[in-house]
């Protein structure tokens, strides 16, 4: 397990939560098939969102510690065939990724698949292989999914992009939400990054019905959900003859600048091929 100790403090309203273990999380608010909408606040107003809350909403805790790190290796075809599906925002479309919890070393292989009618729904197992490849395991695990699903397979995945980021995880007791706090944000791509601005949180409210509490709040102050998608955003900044004009206005509002990387995640996306 990791002993970094750089990640940034909760503000003291998401501290003051009370602290709940995963498996309560699950019972509570488990929320596989869901429905999830992103916003992008300031971390000034991030830090108030929960103020006072305490009765009504509870923060994953384990081993004492409340911010984690995530590293997602997102696989797409040669031919960014997820990335195109979602930025061209067809209805029925999946996402291949390896999800390593970067504190607890655990790492799951996941499928998110989008409906007609606009719901998620994730499905996952656990993986111990390197994140940037499918293993026979996932590989029968992908075609058995998207079979079932009613999609075909694709013939083959390559790595194409990874983000890095902190996540907080903020429940409702009543499990009507659960509420994703991320900072830190950074996308990897081809020798390059591009990271969100350290003034800004990117919120993912998960519920199965219609607006939450903690969204109504979000829209009186003036705050509405937004077209984003971490892996989006970074093939297409990073990628400058894609376009991402289905996150631009989120992506210009939140992200920094690009600029050339030689860490490990980087690797991801060289010699892919382009669609445009």
């Amino acid at each position: 397990m990791s002993t970094d100790t750089s990640a940034p403090a909760l503000s003291e309203a998401l501290a003051a939560l009370r602290p709940m273990t995963l498996a309560e999380i699950n019972s509570r608010a488990a929320l596989v098939t869901r429905t999830c909408r992103k916003y992008l606040v300031p971390v000034t107003f991030a830090d108030s969102l929960f103020a006072g809350a305490e009765e009504r909403f509870g923060v994953l805790t384990i081993g004492g510690q409340q911010v984690f790190r995530y590293s997602s290796t997102y696989l797409d075809t040669p031919d960014l065939r997820t990335f195109h599906d979602h930025r061209r925002g067809r209805r029925v479309r999946f996402k291949a990724r390896v999800r390593t919890y970067v504190d607890t070393g655990t790492r799951m292989f996941e499928v998110k698949l989008k409906g007609a009618r606009g719901i998620t729904d994730k499905t996952r197992i656990e993986y111990e292989g390197p994140p940037d490849r499918l293993t026979p395991l996932t590989r029968r695990f992908l075609d058995d999914t998207l079979l079932g699903y009613g999609m075909e397979p694709p013939d083959v995945l390559t790595a194409s992009a990874v983000t890095d980021y902190r996540r907080a995880t903020v429940v409702s007791f009543s499990g009507e939400e659960r509420v994703t706090v991320d900072t830190d944000l950074v996308g990897y791509r081809n020798g390059w990054s591009v990271g969100m601005r350290p003034d800004m949180v990117l919120l993912e409210v998960k519920t199965r019905g219609g607006l939450t509490s903690t969204e109504r709040r979000l829209h009186q102050h003036g705050f509405r959900e937004v077209g984003f998608s971490k892996y989006g955003a970074t093939v297409s900044v990073l990628e400058p003859r894609l376009r991402g004009n289905r996150w631009h206005r989120a992506m210009a509002s939140c992200l920094d600048h690009q600029t050339p990387t030689t860490v490990p995640q980087a690797r991801a996306g060289a010699g892919v091929a382009l669609s445009v």
